[in-house]
């Protein structure tokens, strides 16, 4: 029909977004030597709760986050340009927008070390940032926070 609009019905609101599991402490994530991770920015003074891991190559993952996340990445999103103190301010700003918990960057393929600009933009934030090293799956990473 010429002239007709459809009205979608307004969205409904998702319920509440429960964790499948227990949460667990940060701290028992990083105590735990087969997975070698290691903190190498954000605050030390208190224990960050991990709901679950999401992993994410994504420039801004933020729509994709529910809140409560280790967030790993390998930085695949991060071109050499594009690897600086703006990108990386506005990169850590979304994430804890969306409540993430927690950032693991993966060593190998991409990068060999983690940005320095990533580490103040952690710092800034106050988002804990765990280098994962290259021997560390992120799926071993997202089994432990599960079990």
């Amino acid at each position: 029909m010429k002239g007709t609009h459809i009205m979608l019905d307004a969205p409904v609101p998702f319920a509440p977004v429960v964790p499948p599991t227990p949460p667990i402490p940060l701290s028992a994530l990083l105590a735990r030597e087969d997975l070698a991770l290691r903190r190498i920015a954000g605050p030390t003074d208190r224990d960050t709760v991990i709901h679950w891991a999401h992993v994410s190559e994504m420039a801004d993952p933020y729509p994709y986050l529910l809140g409560g996340e280790l967030l790993l990445t390998a930085g695949v999103h991060v071109e050499p340009a594009a690897g600086t103190g703006p990108y990386f301010d506005g990169y850590v700003s979304r994430i804890v927008a969306a409540g993430g918990a927690a950032l693991g960057f993966g060593l190998a393929p991409v990068h060999d070390t983690v940005p320095p600009a990533l580490v103040a933009a952690c710092d800034a934030h106050g988002l804990p940032l765990l280098e994962v090293p290259p021997r560390t799956t992120f799926s071993g990473v997202a089994r432990a926070v599960w079990q």
